[in-house]
């Protein structure tokens, strides 16, 4: 039996194919947010003396790749081939004006010895690492302030081997915060496309301090018992748009953020304009969240057309007293849900702290939600769930 549920305020319309259309009945698409360039210039890494056994250290190897990338700055950039083959490497940075090319049956994996890890500061939004005071673990694969960047191919793999990550964080022995497997930083027009995503030491896709990104025909994998390893995460961004992808994970399949407490109020950046449609997935936690870190403010958010499949909660907007922020002009339609714990949650008591140092009396304002068509089977709680334990949090819903 079906159950439909927010049995109050909510109006329930017919069954809707999964397609976002424009009033002429195309295909709504991320297409012209970022053009997708043609580079004249192509190398391979095997160019470089890179072995594809699964055990030789391709360190060396990309790093030269790269910097002969970032130093003859060919017109119109240059593409990165990685041949079929299995590429161990350490931690490595992209840079301007290239192309990341997985071919069929090509994978780029981490490294499991963490002791030569790179560490690097902490995000000013955040203060500290996520986890653990202090900096934290560089992402596997990482930019900062990058212009014109795309991971794409023939759905090859970035492995990110986290298991020995996930240890040392059950185990308790985390020095640092945990890497997340792609991490891009002040960085602008960044495609990422037709690539396998597996085993995040931490959450997935971070791009932060970013705009027009395009994140589209991807697979994020993780075992469903993986610590934190979200999805996608846009944080202090604007200009996202997320589309056509399946996402299996240990946390939220795609949270949007904006900072933590006190340091994301001082660093005052939200993410604006984030689309997510056409996503399916399944995660014992939330499908598309907002927050808990929103000190920064998020505003016009659309998610649409979204499959959800043995969900913890399908819809999850959470925040917290020292959050501050705004987090407003959030619209959830034409979303479905099989099997979840819990449909639609709204919550003012989520998430920790970075210290001490929070302002009790910075309470976050959630207004101007819209849902609809929001419907589902074999939800367990089918009412809709608010609460935020007497905070004294604003709350302007439109279901």
């Amino acid at each position: 039996m079906r159950a439909l549920f927010l049995s109050i305020f909510l109006c329930f319309s017919a069954i809707v194919q999964f397609s976002s259309c424009s009033p002429y009945g195309e295909l709504v698409t991320c297409s012209g947010i970022v053009p997708m360039r043609y580079r004249n210039d192509k190398i391979s890494i095997t160019d470089f003396g890179a072995v594809g056994d699964g055990w030789t250290l391709n360190t060396k190897a990309f790093r030269s790749a790269i910097y002969r990338i970032e130093h003859l700055k060919r017109s119109g950039g240059t593409l990165l081939y990685i041949p079929p083959g299995v590429y161990l490497t350490e931690s490595f940075n992209l840079t301007s004006h290239m192309t990341l090319y997985l071919a069929k049956g090509a994978v780029i994996k981490a490294t499991e010895n963490t002791l030569n890890w790179p560490l690097i500061a902490p995000l000013p939004s955040y203060g500290r690492g996520r986890e653990r005071p202090g900096g934290r673990y560089m992402s596997f694969i990482h930019g900062d302030g990058l212009r014109d960047v795309i991971i794409t191919g023939e759905n090859g793999t970035i492995d990110g081997q986290g298991g020995v990550w996930w240890n040392m964080w059950r185990q308790r022995t985390l020095q640092y915060t945990r890497p997340h497997l792609i991490e891009l930083m002040n960085s602008r027009s960044i495609i990422i496309s037709n690539v396998i995503f597996k085993n995040s030491p931490f959450w997935n896709i971070h791009p932060v301090y970013c705009s027009k990104v395009v994140i589209r025909y991807v697979t994020i994998l993780a075992p469903l018992d993986s610590p934190n390893t979200d999805g996608i995460d846009p944080d202090s961004s604007s200009n996202v748009c997320i589309e056509d992808s399946y996402i299996s994970t240990g946390d939220d399949l795609v949270a949007v953020k904006s900072g933590w407490d006190e340091y994301g109020i001082a660093y005052g950046r939200p993410s604006i304009g984030i689309t997510i449609r056409r996503l399916t997935g399944t995660s014992p936690f939330a499908g598309i969240a907002i927050g808990s870190e929103t000190s920064g403010g998020v505003e016009n958010v659309l998610a649409e057309n979204i499959n959800l499949f043995n969900m913890g909660v399908g819809i999850h907007i959470k925040t917290n007293i020292g959050r501050g922020g705004v987090i407003k002009n959030i619209t959830m339609a034409d979303v479905y849900m099989e099997n979840v714990r819990k449909g639609i949650k709204i919550a003012g008591d989520v998430g920790d702290h970075p210290d001490d140092k929070f302002n009790p009396n910075a309470l976050p304002v959630v207004k101007g939600i819209t849902m609809r068509n929001i419907w589902g089977e074999k939800v367990q709680q089918a009412r809709f769930d608010t609460r935020s334990e007497g905070l004294p949090i604003y709350w302007d819903l439109s279901l």
